[in-house]
């Protein structure tokens, strides 16, 4: 009895957890998936080849070292500024007068006409204003690895850096597209050359657990109409 007690505590317990995560759960990034990959193993020339130009493992004589296949290493600058911003404004004034009267008829006395009058105004304004900002800076270096290769020799990366301190660990992912006339001397390429960039920059840890709002507050947060 004891035991069976335990256990349904247990997957309350769990259960608990689970709805708590979800509440509070980050945004998610759309990362590619892996973030890192194995060379390919290069299969053996055929005997009786003796040519010394293999396009599987070519490699220009003449350049620095330079991604190329899946396996390679490349450094990514990151250097992401986007800022944008909008204003609109908007009035709509409107007014109107209108007046009608009687002062004679035939065979009816004047004086019957002394109310015989109508007026009417009417007015309608309308004013709106309405400003969005948007400014986000991020800077940094990931050295990403290429997951594959494209047939148009454009490279996929993805990348991955986690730093632990105390207990506390960032997590920096990237993952994007390169074309490799982009790549630079040293093996570099700024971000803002590579196609379907995707960064995430996140904490774990006692830093983020108190950046969070709790799982009851975020409740009522959710439930309440107000």
């Amino acid at each position: 009895m004891n035991t069976l007690i335990r256990t349904a505590a247990a997957a309350a317990a769990a259960t608990l957890l689970a709805g708590c995560q979800v509440l509070n759960a980050p945004p998610k990034v759309d990362v590619a998936e892996p973030t890192t990959a194995m060379p390919v193993a290069q299969p053996a020339p055929a005997v009786n080849n003796g040519a010394i130009f293999q396009a599987s493992q070519y490699r220009p004589l003449f350049e620095d070292h330079r991604a190329r296949l899946v396996g390679d290493t490349l450094t990514v600058q990151i250097v992401e500024k986007v800022s944008a911003s909008q204003k609109s404004t908007s009035s709509i004034d409107k007014s109107g007068d209108v007046s009608a009267g009687v002062t004679a008829l035939p065979l009816i006395n004047p004086n019957s006409f002394g109310r015989a009058s109508a007026a009417g105004t009417s007015s309608n304004t309308f004013s709106g204003k309405g400003s969005t900002e948007n400014t986000n800076n991020f800077s940094g270096t990931i050295t990403a690895t290429v997951t594959g290769v494209l047939p148009n020799g454009h490279l996929l990366i993805a990348g991955e850096k986690q730093i632990g301190v105390n207990h506390n660990v960032d997590v920096l992912r990237f993952s994007g597209q390169v074309d490799p006339r982009a790549i630079q001397p040293g093996n570099t390429v700024p971000s803002a050359q590579i196609a379907n960039v995707r960064i995430e920059h996140r904490g774990r840890g006692a830093q983020a657990e108190a950046q969070g709002i709790g799982w009851l507050a975020r409740f009522f947060l959710n439930v309440l109409p107000i």
